[in-house]
């Protein structure tokens, strides 16, 4: 299947850091989050050096083949394409959609994150393959950006078509219904997994919420 259709099909994105300051070290939350169903991972290392994050993007590399899911990293196609990434996914001052397809080629898929109704139309003029809104609910991971709330999400829901979009910001087991009743088919977390006692049973449960026939045992 291609890199666009296990898109199209993708309900849950992790998106996690290189090294977390938990009992389960990063690789292993990524591979629990893979068994309870997670499509898509993404590296999103702000600190580390490019040896660090190439060296953190191959062991990522290797445990999303190993479930047959999407990998990317943030911020910069160079380092995407040395770790073999399925995907680069930019915000919105890194850079024109355009000049990162110039540099990816036509077969890495981009993503761009959006948090307004203009940004979202422009994700849709843009040569993205997908694109994520939020923050949905205020949370730490983004300081200073202020929550969007579910109005933004039946925005994109209604002018979307058939570009997948990807809900995020404080999304967890106990208000990911609702973000799905706002018509998000996608979400994508960072602490619901990675701050899990049991990342794989919270991917399972957000799945679930999502295709209730897609949970994972």
């Amino acid at each position: 299947m291609s890199r666009r259709a296990r898109l199209r099909e993708a309900r849950v994105y992790l998106v996690i850091e290189s090294t977390v300051d938990s009992r389960q070290s990063t690789d292993s939350i990524v591979a629990a989050a893979l068994r309870g169903g997670v499509d898509l991972v993404q590296l999103r290392d702000k600190d580390g050096s490019d040896a660090s994050i190439v060296e953190a993007g191959l062991r990522f590399r290797a445990l999303c083949d190993a479930h047959d899911a999407l990998f990317v990293v943030n911020d910069r196609p160079d380092l995407a394409l040395a770790c073999g990434a399925d995907a680069v996914h930019v915000g919105q001052d890194d850079g024109a959609i355009e000049a990162v397809r110039g540099l990816v080629g036509p077969d890495v898929l981009i993503g761009m994150s959006t948090h307004s109704p203009e940004q979202v139309d422009a994700a849709l003029r843009s040569d993205a393959d997908y694109f994520a809104v939020g923050p949905v609910h205020a949370t730490p991971t983004k300081p200073g950006r202020p929550a969007v709330g579910l109005e933004l999400v039946r925005y994109a829901a209604a002018h979307a078509g058939e570009r997948p979009f990807f809900a995020i910001g404080g999304i967890e087991p106990d208000n990911v219904a609702a973000v799905a009743e706002a018509g998000a088919e996608r979400v994508a977390v960072v602490r619901a997994i990675r701050d899990a006692a049991d990342p794989r049973a919270v991917a399972s449960e957000l799945r679930a919420a999502l295709t209730p026939e897609g949970a994972h045992a």
